[in-house]
């Protein structure tokens, strides 16, 4: 980059930090939703709170499905990164 491309596109760098921020943020909170470990956890929770009577199994099977979804969902942006 040029000295004269880099004065004129000084202004712009605050929105570049933005966008850096954003992408960042969104990459860490993506790899914490698909985390296998953490939807491990979580499913232990749902099993947890089912034998202590906090939820039914109507309410669980939800949760389940909603974290086994949560879990393929993770494996195949895996296995095919940027689709």
């Amino acid at each position: 980059m040029g000295l004269f491309t880099g004065l004129v596109t000084l202004p712009l760098a605050p929105v570049r930090g933005v966008m850096w921020l954003a992408e960042t943020l969104t990459e860490q909170a993506e790899a914490r939703l698909y985390d296998p470990g953490r939807i491990a956890a979580e499913m232990e929770q749902v099993a947890d709170d089912v034998a202590a009577g906090r939820i039914d199994d109507e309410e669980a099977a939800a949760r389940e499905e909603d974290l086994i979804r949560r879990l393929n969902e993770g494996r195949a942006r895996r296995a095919y990164p940027g689709v």
